[in-house]
């Protein structure tokens, strides 16, 4: 494999695209954020195809969903009045934690193994995002045609810690009505969250395997699945009309996300965390938190491989 890095300007500042020229796959992750703004492939004409929603266009829209690939933590989507309580200490934020408005610093590049990694010191978290020193590595991959992701969270304290993460890609599939998310067999449990936020209810949902049972008028009030009845972990998103298909391997995470605003897009979110309550509870009794022992690491990955159809 044959590596390049490089960093280019934009009105989103500084962004780092990692391109693997053996394979024609190239990755380009935003700073702010850690946020990857394209996953492209080169077709049979030399031609770049991206596979992200507004796949490299770092502009402002005037409406609609402007993220490309949200990287979330130390909590995940909504808390409720964007505040929490952790064990005494008030926690506030928008959707997704800070990492999203996160500006990071240059990554460290590896261009024999195809990799940036990003960095989040426990100094660098605002005082009131989290309560705690925990230090988050973010690391990105291009090996063999396929994007990885790993998290990395170190615990610098003495007692156990909670948070939670995940990621919020948005992938391209040009009409929402002809692309096929095609979901492995098990028993799904939907976790019911009107108006974004837990009731407490959930409905188990076997499955033999198939595209998804989920009627798509009703995408933007998101589903919320866990996976603990699901043994293989990987999905896979066809979107003929634009000729991608993007299969995402998701073993590691408890829990899947579905979203779309109605745009031609699609997000299907690996998530270690549920939203909010309502009402709410404390934040280290939210439903599906992850913990970290004393001085202990947590570690988590994903992979995405985007393939061009004939």
């Amino acid at each position: 494999m044959n590596f390049t890095h490089q960093v280019l300007d934009s009105v989103a500042g500084p962004l780092d695209q990692l391109e693997d020229l053996s394979r024609g796959i190239r990755l380009t992750i935003a700073r702010t954020g850690a946020e990857p703004v394209s996953l492209a492939l080169k077709n049979a004409a030399g031609a770049w195809q991206g596979f992200l929603w507004r796949d490299g266009d770092v502009e402002k829209p005037a409406s609609g969903w402007g993220n490309h690939a949200t990287v979330m933590g130390y909590f995940v989507h909504r808390l409720w009045k964007q505040e929490s309580v952790y064990e005494g200490h008030p926690i506030k934020g928008g959707n997704h934690g800070f990492i999203r408005s996160h500006l990071f610093a240059a990554p460290a590049v590896d261009l024999a193994a195809g990799t940036l990694t990003y960095r989040v010191e426990s100094s660098d978290i605002p005082a009131d995002a989290y309560p705690y020193k925990v230090a988050m590595r973010l690391i990105f991959s291009l090996k063999e045609g396929t994007m990885g992701m790993s998290f990395e969270f170190e615990n610098r304290e003495d007692h156990p810690v909670a948070l939670s993460f995940g990621w919020h890609p948005g992938f391209a599939v040009g009409s929402l009505e002809s692309a096929r998310l095609l979901l492995p067999a098990g028993t799904y449990r939907r976790e019911m969250a009107p108006g974004d936020f837990l009731d407490g209810t959930v409905e188990e949902i076997p499955f033999a395997g198939g595209e998804m049972p989920f009627a798509k008028k009703d995408l933007p009030g998101s589903f919320l699945l866990d996976l603990a009845g699901v043994k293989n972990r990987r999905f896979v998103l066809e979107a003929p009309a634009l000729g991608h298909r993007v299969e995402c391997d998701y073993s590691e995470a408890p829990f899947l996300t579905l979203w779309s605003n109605g745009d031609p897009f699609f997000c299907v979110e690996p998530c270690w965390g549920l939203p909010d309550n309502n009402p709410p509870v404390p934040f280290e009794r939210k439903k599906g938190i992850q913990q970290i022992a004393a001085r202990g690491t947590l570690t988590a990955s994903l992979k995405v491989t985007p393939t061009l159809l004939s």
